[in-house]
This record gives C-alpha cells, sequence and structure tokens, in this order.
C-alpha cells in the first residue's frame, strides 16, 4: 500500500494511493479522487532522521575504509531542513565543489519504541522510502565530523510515497546519474540488516512514529553539477528523481 500526505481545496491530509486514486484516512463525499486533481507532498514528517554511514562493504572500501563489518553501525542525523519532495530540485551549496548523491533505502517507524528486538522490528516499521544522501564530500573531511557536509537544504530528496510491502531480500537499490547507471545492488547485501539497525539505534535512543532510518549506500557514489538528473530506484518503491541547480 502506497501511504501519502496530500493538498486538496487548501487542505493538508494523509491518505493512499491506490490506482491512481487518493483515498483519505477519513473518508468524505468528493472521494476518491484522481492523482492529478491533488497536490502530493513529502510523505513524511519526521521528528528526527537517522542515518548509516558505510553499511555497504564496496561503499566503505571507496571511501577508503575497511571493508569488513564494524563491531556496531556508524550512524549520524540530518536535520528536517534538508528533505526534498521528489522532483524537487537538489541546491548546490557555493561552499562546496563536490556534492555527491548516494542513493539509500529509507525505513519509516510506525510507533513509539525503544529497545526493540530484532524478531519484533517490522511490529514497528510502517514502511519504506527511496531516498538520496546528498553529501558536500569535500567539507567531510574538515572537521572530522559529518553533520556539516550533509546537512544542507535540499540534501535529503526522498520519494513520493511510503510503501508498507517491501520484500528486503529481493529489492535492488539503482541510481543513474542523467541515465548512466552509477548504483546497482541488493539491499540484502548491506553490513548491517534493517532488523540490526532499528535493533541498535532504538537500544540508543527512543523511535517517535514518523522517525526515518536511512541505511547506507552502496558503491559508486559520484559527483554531481548544475543540471545533472539523479533518479534512484529501488525494486518494489519507484524512482526518486531531482535535478541539481546552483542557488539563485
Amino acid at each position: 500500500m502506497k501511504l501519502i500526505r496530500y493538498e486538496y481545496e487548501g487542505v493538508v491530509r494523509k491518505g493512499k494511493l491506490i490506482d491512481g486514486f487518493v483515498y483519505p484516512e477519513v473518508e468524505g463525499p468528493t472521494f476518491p479522487l484522481p492523482q492529478e486533481e491533488v497536490k502530493l507532498l513529502v510523505p513524511i514528517e519526521p521528528s528526527k532522521i537517522i542515518l548509516v554511514g558505510l553499511n555497504y562493504a564496496k561503499h566503505a572500501q571507496e571511501m577508503g575504509f575497511e571493508k569488513t563489518r564494524p563491531a556496531q553501525p556508524i550512524i549520524f542525523m540530518k536535520p528536517n531542513s534538508a528533505i526534498l519532495i521528489n522532483g524537487g530540485k537538489i541546491i548546490l551549496p557555493p561552499q562546496s565543489k563536490q556534492v555527491e548523491y548516494e542513493g539509500e533505502l529509507g525505513v519509516v517507524i510506525s510507533v513509539q519504541c525503544k529497545n526493540v528486538k530484532k524478531e519484533d522490528v517490522h511490529d514497528v516499521i510502517l514502511g519504506y522510502i527511496v531516498v538520496n544522501d546528498v553529501t558536500a564530500r569535500d567539507l567531510q573531511p574538515k572537521d572530522g565530523q559529518w553533520t556539516a557536509c550533509k546537512a544542507f537544504d535540499t540534501f535529503l530528496p526522498v520519494s513520493t510515497w511510503i510503501e508498507t510491502e517491501l520484500d528486503l531480500n529481493t529489492a535492488v537499490i539503482t541510481t543513474r546519474l542523467n541515465g548512466e547507471i552509477k548504483q546497482n545492488s541488493p539491499i540484502s547485501s548491506m553490513l548491517f540488516s534493517v532488523e540490526e539497525l532499528i535493533e541498535y539505534i532504538s537500544s540508543i535512543m527512543t523511535l517517535m512514529p514518523g522517525d526515518v532510518i536511512v541505511t547506507g549506500s552502496p558503491a559508486g557514489i559520484g559527483k554531481i553539477e548544475k543540471g545533472d538528473v539523479v533518479e534512484v530506484s529501488i525494486s518494489g518503491l519507484g524512482t526518486l528523481i531531482n535535478v541539481a541547480e546552483k542557488p539563485v
């Protein structure tokens, strides 16, 4: 099922998208509506966005790290102000000369939870989204931290809907730059699985409904420049498309 946020007649609502028609959480006399009659919005409203670094062995290797599994996941955070709608423009900040794409799977949390065990993880997952963890790579080593290089406005494009069903064993993430495939990897090759990530992260912090865990990028990251089109696809979830642009 595709869960959405949308605007209709000046009111923002939540609902679901089925066969091109929009159904609200609370039924009304004018529904269902054709998709083209509503304005689709970013589907997430998280209290926090937690990201996982170096969660694919080949990506860790291309970044100059050991490709073996670390003792625990490497996590960091992005602000909500980085979120960008599907189709929106990625603004390349003047502070950076090396902005890069990173196609990733996002997991949306359904309920407040803490200390979730691996076997119970699917009880706290609302669904999945496609994410581009845009990074100003040349800023990353300057302070030894990852916040500044990843926190710019528009640096977290996300797909149009939350998909409640996804086979993590067969799903493949593919990123294209101007039509050319740059990343192509099964999600199952993550060093830490979705179950392990939620167990670990929830042992540290309480997760709230709508929070998003972004699970890491496979190998093949690369630079984007003005006018470049970045397409991130995950089989079963759809495609996220954004164009890079310089600030006005």
